[in-house]
């Protein structure tokens, strides 16, 4: 299975004005400039889809995207899904603890949304004990549903050494070790993605 074909929906404020939760969502969300959008574009293989924000931590919309995979199966050859592009967190002028850093918007989402099931948290791999991201992961443990799971995607491996990186690896067993600069890791991210949504 593989992704064909990605499409900007819409950007929302809030789940007021989000669309339709008529499929399954996957949220990525990361500290500003943990590289997102260069791993949503990488994953997706659309150059420009997701964009930064000069200004990291500026940028407070919710964009949408809608993912279309090819599954090699005739009696059902494509399914959906929809990506979700969280604004960026950690700078203290944006936000100061992760209640007050993401404004109630944002956490709406996190915690109301039917359709979400997926949380990618994207932790930059030379950076892994900041107290920003172990905030977010006890966030995400403390109001996760019974249907939804965590995926931790550790960016930036290509500059670590090899060494460190095997330590990581080590330590994190069910990460996920992404390069965007390389390409490394897509597909087993997007094979995790895959594998709890549809099952393959």
């Amino acid at each position: 299975m593989k992704i064909i074909d990605a499409q900007f929906l819409t950007s929302a404020q809030s789940i007021v004005d989000s669309p339709s939760p008529d499929r399954a969502e996957v949220a990525f969300l990361g500290r500003s400039n943990v590289g997102k959008s260069s791993l949503l574009n990488t994953l997706v293989n659309r150059k420009g889809l997701a964009k930064s924000s000069s200004t990291p931590g500026k940028t407070q919309l919710i964009n949408y995207f809608d993912i279309k995979f090819k599954t090699g199966n005739e009696e059902m050859p494509y399914l959906f899904a929809r990506f979700v592009d969280l604004p960026g967190f950690g700078y203290a002028r944006v936000s100061k603890s992760l209640k007050k850093d993401w404004n109630k918007n944002l956490t709406g989402y996190l915690e109301e949304r039917p359709c979400l099931q997926i949380f990618v948290h994207l932790i930059d791999s030379r950076h892994i004990d900041l107290a920003i991201d172990k905030n977010v992961d006890e966030f995400l443990n403390k109001h996760k549903r019974g249907d939804q799971i965590i995926i931790n995607a550790f960016t930036k491996i290509d500059k670590l050494k090899q060494n460190d990186l095997q330590k990581l690896k080590r330590a994190n067993p069910d990460g996920i070790f992404i390069s965007n600069l390389k390409k490394r890791g897509m597909i087993d991210l997007q094979n995790a993605i895959t594998g709890y949504l549809f099952g393959s």
